[in-house]
């Protein structure tokens, strides 16, 4: 470098190492995702779930109690784990284990932001995999006005910490 100046330090984003992960705490994530028409539709179609609540407006506009096209709720469970990763998982991941108590108290509709955030319920080492351990996170969505939307427990392999890295 010119000018006599050094490299500052370089810092690249990842998620926790199981070793990072505390059971009991609860991780916010921001910033939130206002789901489009567009993203719906696209989601929607992309998976062949042709459900009319989710694509044919004038059916789901004479449809009680909505009245309205419906956020395809695995686009909401989809996102809602996504807005976890930068902050959770993002490079120290070996595999999603599984996924249980889904839920959609409310549902979500064109032009809702969905927030989210995770409670790390627990933690072990694995049992069959060395420098790895079970993480069981549950990922609770709310709108824009406070309402939850969804809710999973999701059952992570985390890497642990690499030898060396402090």
């Amino acid at each position: 470098m010119s000018g006599g100046s050094e490299a500052g330090a370089v810092v690249e984003q990842r998620g926790l190492w199981f070793e990072e992960f505390e059971p009991g705490t609860t991780y916010v994530h921001r910033p939130g995702r206002t789901l489009t028409e567009a993203d719906n539709v696209l989601f929607t179609t992309l998976t062949m779930n042709t459900q009319a609540l989710h694509l044919d407006a004038a059916f789901a506009d004479a449809q009680a109690p909505f009245h309205r096209r419906l956020v395809n709720s695995m686009l909401t469970l989809s996102t809602l784990v996504g807005l976890s990763v930068a902050q959770l998982t993002q490079g120290t991941i070996v595999a999603n284990l599984g996924f249980g108590e889904i839920a959609f108290p409310k549902p979500l509709f064109h032009g809702d932001t969905l927030y989210a955030e995770t409670l790390v319920t627990g933690k072990r080492e694995s049992r069959s995999r060395p420098g790895a351990g079970v993480v069981t996170l549950a990922h609770t969505g709310r709108n824009q006005h406070g309402d939850v939307v969804a809710t999973a427990v999701r059952k992570t392999m985390v890497r642990m910490r690499p030898v060396g890295q402090g």
